[in-house]
């Protein structure tokens, strides 16, 4: 309760602060005097030193956020520079890191889910962090995902150059390119690559891609058809392998789950 009346106050406090800026300065000496003669009427309800605490403590968080929103900025400004300069490269390592990130969220979902399982699996989840089927992931990041939708873009988009207006043909065609010629292409060396770098056989990568890939495909046109619609229509051309890394967080979860599902 105190810290809610606590939060009340610093909103307050922080309202009649802005509306002192509109009022004009004699009145505001005229104010400033009045407090000085009896402080205690500043924010009536809290002593005085507890007005200057949260003074304190407001000044200092809005130091800290102005900073923190710096930060970001700069940090935001840099990476776009490095894009601009060096995209192919920029957009590798993101995707290496993003996919990474995602097989070691997929690890953790697995390890929970096995700790849960009344069969009594939990010993899965007592193996640790799988680091070799982490930098499998992060490797086709690097090395294949972003590469791919970084020239295949381009080429997309040198057939099909961008519109202005996000709602015109030329953006359902690209979609529909995209997601019924492209993504199915893409799929299957998804499958493939991985495999062959998890050291599976020509033979059980077609066992896989005939046991999961109706599934895995009909999953992706759920993601990916309003996703691809979004970069495509919303996206700038410099941008949009960055989004598509963004989804890909989430879609390769989905595919490190599939890709790695305890067999039976």
């Amino acid at each position: 309760m105190v810290a809610a009346q606590q939060q009340i106050i610093i909103c307050l406090f922080l309202l009649i602060s802005s509306c002192n800026a509109f009022i004009s300065p004699s009145i505001q000496r005229t104010m400033s005097t009045s407090r000085s003669n009896n402080p205690q009427q500043i924010i009536p309800g809290i002593t005085y030193t507890e007005q200057q605490s949260l003074l304190i403590t407001i000044r200092t968080t809005s130091s800290s956020s102005l900073n923190m929103i710096a930060g970001i900025e700069d940090a935001w400004s840099s990476y776009l520079t490095a894009l601009e300069s060096d995209p192919l490269l920029v957009k590798s390592i993101t995707a290496g890191i993003i996919l990474g990130a995602a097989d070691l969220s997929g690890q953790a979902i697995q390890s929970t889910l096995a700790a849960n399982d009344e069969s009594g699996t939990a010993e899965q989840s007592s193996d640790g962090v799988d680091i070799a089927r982490f930098l499998r992931f992060a490797f086709f990041g690097f090395i294949l995902q972003a590469p791919w939708n970084h020239f295949y873009y381009l080429a997309l988009d040198g057939a099909l150059p961008p519109t202005e207006e996000p709602f015109t043909a030329t953006t359902g065609i690209k979609v529909a390119i995209d997601q019924f010629v492209q993504a199915p292409i893409f799929t299957v060396i998804i499958f493939s690559f991985l495999g062959f770098l998890e050291g599976k056989s020509t033979e059980d990568i077609k066992q896989q891609l005939d046991d999961d890939y109706v599934d895995t495909m009909l999953a992706n046109w759920k993601l990916w058809v309003p996703a691809t619609f979004v970069n495509i229509a919303f996206c700038p051309p410099i941008l949009r392998v960055l989004f598509l890394n963004v989804v890909f967080f989430f879609w390769s979860i989905f595919l490190s789950l599939k890709l790695n599902k305890t067999e039976e």
